[in-house]
């Protein structure tokens, strides 16, 4: 085992990046003209030709090459089938596989990692192997949610990652640019190849003031998403900066920036400092943080951007955290933001369902040591005063570290006084794989959690679940009302005797005074000798499938496009290719294909997940259409609102179109990592020039897509609706498409272009 897939990043690996700090920002400032703001330093160290990259934001692609990759079980399969085609012996930079996505909450801890293993043995053991066999790091079930792990063993400040996984960014709490990006972008980075973006813009937050009472580093990105919306970060990089930030621990930095996928940011970050190197030494990484030290000039902006940032920033926003009071999010979506003071009103005037169903804990944005601390200490403060929780609690450490400290400090035992219950290490009912037995598909009913996205059907696979999002410390205060209408913080928690019982504000230690008891080490290395291992994918499996080309564009203009469906507001990849149940397809494409759109509500069609098959005018649903579509050779396009596509990473939300015959989606606004990973599966990703000519697009119209032999960069394409009544109307769409996108549309795949080349 060499020394890039050991179970922590080495440091050898941080002195060479580091050693290139220093002249790759001096021609950064040189060719920029001005000082630097920390995100531009990172990508600068990390790109192919700092001499010759595109510098202009928003505007220049460019190439930069990752210090690592990592991958959870639900991405890894499609990720590594795509690999394995690639005919590479071994992968080219450190890589590591995490299995925290297929394990379903339902019981306890114990007993539902044991049913998880016994569920998905063929998937994780075809993960294992080929991980095993290409030089990548194995982490077993239960060993922790991706994120967690990364942040305590891998990431480091100054460096960069991808992850295909949305919540990436959280890595951004230790300094690192970490991105959220598609499995075939990851192939290209494991197979040897650059990482290839636009080149961000940068959004300045200064934090001013400290930390204090009931606020916590999650109301930051609460109130940041109020702010800046789900698509207001869209091709930036947020980044923190100002005197507030050393009052936010680095596990509270990677709350913040974990969650500003949610707004649509590229990834978020904050400088080194402190508290960084703090919880360096806590995880057993002393030498990296000492290398930290001596670099820390460079890992953080330049002086003058701290003195005048709107000189240097796209956009400044200014958060006071003396003034900032608990925040909570929803429903339905993650930047309708309240504080905590005008929730009540807003449950009397929208008429949400005031009792709390449930009320959970954890997942990879809020699962650290001082998180279950400061959730431990209010229920401290509620077993002395004879109190229970009122709704059921769930808790989800997010990591066996994490799990063995809390149980070994007594911070289990607190929460489970109160009546809570612990869950596997694991995402658990963050991504839906929650087995819910309290409430029937259709039932309004509201919950609370500190988790990160709130789509309908995001945790539980019902519509009609309202899921708010707060702080691990307001979730539990909450849960011991048992009323979203109850602002425990102001009007305390109704005692055993019915008098009021006021908490104090929760305090904890950021790391624990007796260090990390880190469990059972669930790291297996890669083989040694990979020519031992074999990797089967059976031909008859239900879960595993191997995977055939796309075929190449065949040089004429896409005519005849029928209009499967036209999203009707929020398409996010939950609409698009919906999680829970569906996760146990994440590496069978055609299986998985089967639940194609059937979130999506459909301007043609009543009901979730329907469309009108224009050949008899029969209302069908969206996956059978596409597949009756497809086996009819009938290709065909699909339409969507602003920001199309917000959301995870999955990109079976692509794929799964490609596979069942788009060619092309046309959207107002598409989110980041979706129309780059619809790039990656050669469909075009093309937005309305005109957002109204959106309303043009009729459920019996053909589409043609015209002019593609001389597609270019920066040049609209000429999307001709045919309507139903003979009449003909030209609407111009613009793309984003650079000359590689447009190669590997004309290959049929950027995967195909690497198989070439290989």
């Amino acid at each position: 085992m060499d020394d890039t897939t050991a179970l922590t990043t080495p440091v050898a690996l941080v002195e060479e990046v580091y050693g290139r700090y220093p002249e790759r920002l001096a021609v950064g400032r040189r060719r920029l003209g001005r000082p630097l703001t920390y995100a531009e330093k990172v990508l600068l160290a990390h790109a192919e030709d700092p001499h010759g990259i595109g510098l202009e934001r928003g505007v220049d692609y460019a190439d930069y090459r990752p210090d690592r990759v990592a991958m959870q079980d639900a991405t890894a399969q499609m990720t590594l089938l795509q690999f394995m085609t690639a005919g590479l012996p071994r992968v080219a930079v450190p890589t590591t596989v995490h299995c925290d996505h297929l394990i379903q909450a339902r019981v306890g801890a114990e007993i539902d990692l044991k049913n998880a293993l016994d569920a998905n043995s063929e998937v994780y053991e075809f993960l294992r192997t080929v991980s095993a066999k290409y030089g990548i790091g194995f982490w077993n079930p239960g060993s922790g949610i991706i994120h967690q792990v990364v942040l305590e063993q891998y990431a480091f400040p100054g460096g960069m990652m991808i992850g295909t996984d949305s919540h990436t960014p959280n890595a951004g709490g230790l300094g690192m640019v970490a991105i959220g990006v598609g499995g075939a972008d990851a192939v290209d980075v494991m197979a040897g190849w650059p990482f290839n973006t636009k080149v961000p813009k940068v959004i300045g937050v200064h934090l001013t003031g400290r930390l204090s009472g009931w606020t916590a580093a999650k109301d930051v990105i609460l109130k940041v998403a109020g702010i800046l919306t789900v698509k207001g970060g869209t091709g930036a990089i947020v980044e923190y900066f100002g005197p507030g930030c050393e009052s936010i621990s680095a596990t509270g930095k990677a709350t913040i920036c974990n969650m500003g996928a949610e707004i649509g940011a590229t990834c978020s970050l904050f400088p080194f400092g402190g508290r960084s190197a703090m919880y360096l030494k806590a995880t057993q990484r002393e030498e990296i943080a000492d290398l930290a030290n001596e670099y820390a000039g460079h890992l953080r902006v330049d002086p003058e951007v701290e003195e005048e940032p709107e000189r240097f920033y796209d956009r400044v926003v200014e958060i006071d955290l003396d003034e900032l009071e608990p925040h909570l999010v929803g429903p339905h979506t993650p930047d309708l933001d309240r504080p905590m003071s005008e929730v009540r009103d807003a449950v009397e005037t929208e008429r949400y369902p005031p009792r709390i169903s449930y009320a959970l804990v954890g997942s990879c944005t809020n699962s650290s040591y001082e998180d279950i601390g400061r959730a431990a200490h209010v229920a401290r403060q509620a077993k002395a005063a004879g109190l229970k929780v009122r709704s059921p609690l769930l808790i989800t450490p997010g990591s066996e570290q994490v799990r063995a400290t809390i149980e070994r400090d007594g911070l289990l035992d607190d929460l489970e006084a109160i009546g809570a219950s612990v869950l596997a290490n694991a995402c658990g009912p963050c991504i839906g794989q929650w087995k819910r037995d309290d409430i029937e598909m259709g039932d309004r009913n509201t919950i609370v959690t500190s988790y990160n996205r709130n789509f309908p059907r995001r945790n539980d696979g019902n519509a009609d679940t309202l899921a708010f999002i707060g702080s691990p410390e307001t979730v539990v205060g909450m849960a011991l009302t048992g009323r979203l209408d109850v602002d425990f913080v102001r009007d305390g928690v109704p005692g055993p005797d019915g008098d009021a019982v006021h908490l104090e504000p929760p305090a904890a230690d950021e790391l624990p005074d007796k260090g990390f008891d880190p469990g059972e080490s669930g790291f297996q290395p890669p083989a040694v000798d990979p020519t031992t291992v074999e990797v089967v994918v059976k031909p008859d499996s239900e879960r595993l499938e191997l995977l055939e080309p796309f075929a190449a564009w065949d040089g004429r203009d896409l005519t005849g496009l029928r209009v499967l469906l036209k999203a009707v507001g929020k398409c996010t990849t939950d609409h698009i290719s919906p999680a829970g149940p569906w996760l146990r397809y994440r590496g069978h494409l055609t299986n998985i294909s089967q639940n194609l759109f059937t979130g999506v509500d459909n301007a043609f069609a009543d009901g979730h997940g329907n469309g009108v098959d224009v050949r008899d005018g029969s209302v069908t649903p969206l996956p059978d259409l596409a597949r009756e579509y497809k086996e009819a050779k009938l290709e065909w396009v699909a339409v969507g609102d602003e920001n199309y596509g917000e959301g995870s990473s999955r990109e079976h939300a692509a794929m799964e179109p490609r596979y069942m015959g788009a060619r092309a989606i046309i959207a107002r606004s598409f989110a980041r990592i979706h129309e780059a990973n619809l790039k990656k599966q050669a469909v075009l990703a093309l937005a309305f020039a005109d957002p109204a000519d959106y309303d043009a697009i009729h459920v019996d119209d053909e589409i043609d897509i015209v002019g593609l032999a001389d597609l270019a960069p920066g040049k609209p394409v000429t999307v001709v609706v045919r309507h139903s009544d003979g009449s003909t109307q030209g609407v111009p769409t613009t793309h984003t498409m650079s000359d590689e996108h447009i190669e590997w549309f004309r290959a049929g795949s950027a995967l195909n272009v690497l198989r070439q080349q290989t």
